[in-house]
């Protein structure tokens, strides 16, 4: 009897507690938020039953509520705890034009146990140090090394789809998901990967770790487990078996950089020095990066290189992949492709190796880019932790809420893109381009932590999309494939991408 009066008083504490905690959070933020529309909530699960059925139905429900509430609306996650999301132009280059609204939010922490303390993450002096001594990693000089690589894995990517000539419907993301995988490798270690001919059973082990941590990392981010009870989770164990596949893996590639360039610095040729520093990849040139005269440490180099090779991979996948359905099921706009190659090119275009010059002269292919990011943006999300109170027409926003920033709806708003579902190169002409908000489309983000690697990844993306454009005639597939979006680490289809191949 005692222990269940003592039972009973425990409950009506915690509930009293409760009661006491929800009305001092509303009495410290009454001034805040007043005016921000937000769609019904249900106790305790504020707005996120309809989420409920995963990422399939994400990007739908955040345009529905554009459409109903407008283009900013507060979201609560829990029955305490909320963010805001907006796709409105104005509020967005408030945010990205300021120093002070610079640390990611709390949704990017899932990514912290694998990319530690790289510059996805980072903030303060880390972030703005390194962001610092890796801008210039990224000089125009030094991705033209890198066409070489797109060119010789981007040839390989081709010899596979060659395979698939004539068929009726061929899956096409996995297979370029592989070949990003092999530039980015190459490029951010100097390791070729081979992952499009899965020849190598160590490297494989490698890129298992990698899927494994995008596919866990989708998993906590639609979960409703406080982060609290994931040690008690079997994903929890799942990733340390794949982190230590791949943090011991790139860790074995840094020892040997380190062990090469010790080799390099004993030579006497100087020639021969020239020779090798002219291939460098991403990791040599981070070895010779300094912070006050101190080089990186193992551990900021492994954060650094982890984060290169998620940013730089899926991403890039994701972009290729649309834009090669775009072509397809366009074909207006793939023969202007085509009629552009053949002005830049000369000779057989099957054979042609476009240098950096010719790469930039693709104009209406770079358009054609741009508007494949503006309907289907690789990463279709962002978000900040505001950094100080915020006015906002009319509204006070509290510092240290989460700002979700939302390209993939700002992208699609007709009064900023009329007619935005059709797919419409020519909106970027630079005269059309010059109508609107900057900020209205970013998928690099912007600002001062916008993607660091954007020319890396335009370069990359022109180069693959040309040479595949000069092999094959792309068409849509049969049957028609519908795609279905979702939003998770980048923007993907769940059910594949198919289309049709023809030789040209």
């Amino acid at each position: 009897m005692l222990f269940v009066l003592l039972a009973l008083v425990t409950c009506i504490l915690l509930g009293l507690f409760t009661l006491y905690i929800v009305a001092k959070i509303k009495k410290d933020t009454s001034k805040y938020l007043t005016n921000v529309p937000c769609s019904e909530q249900t106790f305790p699960f504020g707005n996120t039953l309809p989420f409920l059925k995963g990422s399939v139905v994400y990007l739908d429900l955040i345009m529905q509520g554009v459409k109903e509430l407008g283009r900013t609306s507060l979201f609560h996650d829990g029955p305490l705890s909320w963010v805001v999301i907006t796709a409105d132009p104005e509020f967005i280059e408030l945010i990205y034009s300021s120093s002070t609204h610079i640390t990611k939010g709390s949704q990017y922490d899932y990514f912290k146990r694998w990319l530690g303390q790289g510059l996805l993450i980072s903030d303060g002096d880390k972030w703005r140090f390194h962001r610092k001594i890796i801008t210039p990693t990224f000089h125009f000089s030094i991705l033209q090394q890198f066409l070489t690589v797109f060119d010789t894995v981007g040839d390989n990517f081709v010899r596979k789809l060659q395979q698939h000539v004539g068929s009726t419907s061929v899956e096409i993301s996995n297979l370029i998901s592989l070949c990003t995988l092999d530039i980015i490798c190459e490029t951010a270690m100097g390791v070729k990967m081979n992952a499009l001919d899965m020849k190598d059973s160590e490297n494989m082990e490698y890129i298992k770790g990698i899927r494994i941590m995008c596919k866990i990392i989708v998993d906590r981010m639609f979960s409703f487990l406080h982060p609290i009870f994931y040690p008690l989770t079997l994903n929890y164990y799942r990733e340390k078996r794949a982190l230590k596949m791949v943090n011991g893996y790139v860790d074995n590639v840094i020892s040997q950089k380190i062990q090469q360039r010790k080799e390099l610095n004993q030579k006497e040729d100087k020639s021969q020095i020239d020779g090798i520093r002219t291939r460098l990849a991403f990791l040599d040139l981070l070895l010779e990066a300094k912070i006050d005269g101190t080089p990186l440490t193992k551990a900021e180099l492994r954060d650094e290189v982890n984060t290169f090779m998620f940013e730089g991979h899926d991403t890039t996948s994701s972009a290729i992949t649309f834009c090669l359905l775009m072509l397809a099921t366009h074909p207006r706009v793939q023969d202007k492709v085509m009629a552009e190659q053949k002005e830049i090119l000369e000779g057989d275009l099957k054979l042609a190796h476009p240098t950096s010059k010719e790469l930039s002269q693709m104009k209406y292919l770079e358009n054609v880019i741009k508007e494949t990011l503006r309907l289907y943006p690789s990463v279709p999300l962002f978000s900040r932790k505001l950094g100080e109170d915020v006015e906002f027409k009319g509204n006070l926003y509290p510092k240290g809420i989460t700002l979700v920033l939302t390209p993939y709806a700002t992208h699609r708003d007709p009064d900023i893109f009329p007619e935005p579902e059709k797919f419409l190169p020519e909106r970027f002409e630079e005269s059309e381009m010059l109508k609107i908000n900057p900020f209205a489309y970013t998928p690099f983000s912007a600002g001062s932590r916008n993607c660091i690697g954007q020319k890396f990844a335009m370069m990359e993306i022109k180069s693959t999309v040309s040479k595949v454009v000069r092999h094959f005639k792309l068409e849509p597939a049969h049957p028609e494939h519908q795609i279905q979006l979702v939003s998770e680490t980048t923007l993907n289809s769940k059910n594949g991408v198919k289309i049709s191949l023809q030789a040209r």
